[in-house]
């Protein structure tokens, strides 16, 4: 059975991905209409292969970039291509003649057609005859006919110029509305009860989520949860979720119970957190790995809130340490507990650190899911492939562009079936030596406006000459 997917105009590389991971949640496969042109993620509408009914529902259901789902009746480049392939498929649509209710629609996407238009278009599909009635209200069948228009954005023309001049058009009776995207709204930051200055947007941590897998009985964990925009969706969907930082000032707030757990409790989740604590991820306290069906996060990229690991920038004079020892064994008041010193973590370390841990801490086939910024002029496929180890392998990779920079939404499964010992962290910095990757000293690249060195591309006598 074919379906035509109406798809929201927001994050269009994510969309694939997004149908994958649904899909081989519920347990069943789709395949592209590669022969009806409607393959491209980039476009509105996409055709699609399904199983069942109940397959097309699922998607409708859990995918945020669902618009609608509609059982496909047919396309064509003209109005006569459509009916030809709509009278071909009469056999889907014949049931429906003696005496359901219906409605037709007819829209466009970056056009709008004149309503003297409109009514000729539904007139021409007279041959349909339905019998029922029609009820613009509550009907029992939607018929919606799609003209697909070239964007045209950032040029002048009359209301309806080019009216007719459509790239493709699309027949299908409504099956589904997407319900997921309602969800944007309801985990919307702006009315969120605890929230920090780098909490994601609501859409994107629905992404992630469904990246995850996330479903009842899962166990997710993330090990930067700051002030928790991914464990509340994570939650919401029936997944267990643990979290931890290595400032815990960002679960906690100002106020008890910490603001995680509030904002937890506003969504009706707070009982699937199961705990917040505060460690370096680097000096964690896992000691048996296979733990997690995922992993999600948003790693601290310097440019909001930069990334620490327990340690120090500068090593002590040996004077300055035996002082320092000497200062631990003196007492120390109640109100003043010990804080241990932290240095900065280098992103392309702290990512490649995050793979290992992933692999020690995931179940086979468990999923990491992680941001990862990058200079969009200087990225290259190895910058991902480069952070990798055994076990570990990327199955989706999708930008999302702001001009200069953009941040990729990776998903990296662990393919591996053994366990492996806890991770030494030695081996991330040892990874970014044979490639620099674009992520590599993102914090300053960003805030130097991502400026090229021009001095790099000049040989080194030259530079000497000069």
């Amino acid at each position: 059975m074919k379906y035509l997917i109406a798809f929201a105009q927001a994050h269009n590389e994510f969309r694939l991905p997004e149908l994958d991971s649904v899909s081989e949640l519920y347990g069943f496969e789709y395949t592209l209409c590669q022969s009806l042109d409607t393959s491209d993620p980039q476009r509105p509408y996409m055709v699609i292969n399904l199983e069942s009914e109940k397959h097309a529902r699922h998607l409708a259901r859990r995918c945020i970039l669902v618009k609608a789902i509609y059982e496909f009746y047919g396309q064509g480049g003209t109005y006569r291509e459509l009916h030809e392939a709509n009278r071909a498929n009469r056999a889907l649509w014949e049931r429906f003649i003696p005496d359901t209710s219906f409605k037709f629609i007819v829209s466009a996407y970056n056009h709008t057609i004149p309503q003297a238009r409109q009514t000729e278009i539904i007139e021409s599909f007279s041959y349909m005859d339905f019998q029922g009635k029609i009820d613009m209200k509550n009907p029992d069948n939607i018929i919606g006919c799609f003209e697909e228009y070239t964007d045209r954005h950032g040029t002048t023309r009359n209301k309806h110029e080019g009216d007719g001049h459509f790239r493709q058009v699309y027949l299908g009776r409504l099956l589904e509305e997407g319900s997921a995207r309602q969800l944007i709204g309801h985990f919307d930051v702006k009315k969120r009860v605890y929230y920090g200055n780098t909490s994601m947007e609501s859409e994107i941590s629905l992404l992630m989520t469904n990246q995850t897998m996330a479903a009842p009985g899962k166990l997710i964990y993330d090990p930067f949860i700051g002030t928790g925009s991914m464990a509340y969706p994570a939650a919401h969907f029936g997944a267990l979720v643990f979290g931890s930082d290595i400032d815990g000032r960002q679960m906690r707030g100002k106020c008890r119970p910490p603001g995680v757990i509030r904002a937890a409790k506003q969504y009706g989740v707070s009982q699937r957190i199961i705990d917040l604590c505060t460690f370096d991820v680097t000096h964690n306290p896992w000691r048996c790995g296979s733990l997690f069906d995922a992993i999600v996060t948003d790693p601290p990229y310097g440019v909001r809130a930069g990334a620490k690991r327990l340690g120090r920038k500068r090593e002590l004079s040996p004077a300055r340490y035996a002082a320092y020892l000497e200062h631990q064994k003196a007492p120390r008041p109640n109100d003043q507990p010990y804080i241990p010193p932290t240095k900065p973590y280098e992103l392309s370390t702290l990512v490649a650190d995050l793979v290992l841990l992933a692999r020690y801490l995931l179940k086979p086939s468990g999923r990491l899911v992680f941001f990862l910024p990058t200079v969009v002029d200087e990225y290259q496929e190895i910058d991902i492939h480069s952070m990798l180890c055994d076990g570990m392998e990327v199955i989706a990779n999708s930008l999302q562009d702001f001009g200069s920079w953009g941040r990729r939404l990776v998903t990296i499964k662990k393919t591996a079936s053994l366990s492996y010992l806890p991770p030494a962290f030695m081996l991330g910095e040892a990874a970014i030596n044979d490639h620099v990757p674009a992520h590599r000293d993102f914090r300053e690249k960003y805030f130097q406006g991502f400026k090229k060195d021009i001095t790099a591309s000049i040989p080194n006598e030259e530079r000497k000459d000069n």
